[in-house]
């Protein structure tokens, strides 16, 4: 089967994770700090519920493939396909009430990204890609996801979802970059990386993030003509420092400068 072959599937895994997130968005529910007294990490019931929900899918269509997951771990993760899966990704956002935030669905074969989709119940977003094209479903229509072309970091506008999540040299390089784009934002998580696909924004600088951050984003910009590494120019599907933009020049000018 190929990775185009598990649209279908993952389709059924959103509507489903969807439908036991979103009765707790907006909502009184439980919220748990999973820093352990360091920065604030927030889990709530909504995430389990998402999360067990998709690996009990997985697990009986396709009980061969590992899974990857926030919430519960990992499980058979050297086999040849193996499921990502952050049922909740921004979930300050969402313990908020703010919809920017999303659920990562993400499909690896022999450790590469190959399916990605992000979900955003709330609002009936998807976004999905496969490394090839991507595309965009949702209110106004489905149509295909293109990234824009802006070559320099003078006509580019720059998304984290927080300054704070750069420390020291990280954030001296973070700086660097931000102060030569036109225009920088703040938030969106998960969210931002669709505005990039989208053409809506042009970079996204992270640091500190894992692998269910990330690998299902990647097949949904490289899909739409984007560029998604490391800072330093690696891959980007084991998470850590990411920088992601709408072009190739772009994507060299951003590293040139995070490298000083």
């Amino acid at each position: 089967m190929s990775a185009v072959d598990f649209g279908a599937f993952v389709a059924e895994l959103a509507t489903q994770s969807g439908r036991a997130i979103l009765p707790f968005f907006r909502a009184h529910h439980a919220t748990e700090d999973k820093s352990q007294g360091g920065v604030f990490d927030p889990v709530t019931e909504a995430d389990r519920a998402g999360e067990s929900v998709m690996r009990h899918l997985i697990k009986r269509q396709f009980p061969a493939h590992g899974v990857l997951g926030e919430e519960f771990g990992s499980e058979n993760t050297e086999a040849d396909y193996v499921w990502v899966l952050d049922p909740i990704d921004g979930t300050r956002a969402f313990i908020s009430g703010i919809p920017v935030w999303g659920t990562l669905i993400g499909l690896t074969r022999k450790g590469v990204p190959v399916y990605g989709m992000m979900h955003q119940p709330f609002s009936g977003e998807r976004y999905s890609g496969d490394g090839r094209e991507a595309r965009y479903e949702g209110p106004g229509g489905a149509r295909k996801l293109r990234t824009r072309e802006v070559a320099d970091l003078a006509g580019a506008t720059l998304m984290t979802t927080s300054p704070a999540l750069f420390k020291g040299e990280e954030a001296e390089a973070f700086g660097r970059v931000e102060s030569e784009v036109r225009l920088s934002r703040y938030g969106c998580d998960c969210y931002a990386y669709c505005m990039l696909a989208a053409g809506h924004v042009d970079l996204v600088i992270e640091s500190g993030l894992k692998p269910y951050d990330i690998v299902a984003l990647i097949p949904i910009i490289e899909g739409a003509g984007g560029v998604i590494t490391s800072w330093d120019g690696g891959s980007a599907a084991s998470g850590g420092r990411i920088l992601a933009a709408g072009s190739k020049a772009l994507h060299q000018a951003a590293l040139a400068r995070l490298a000083g």
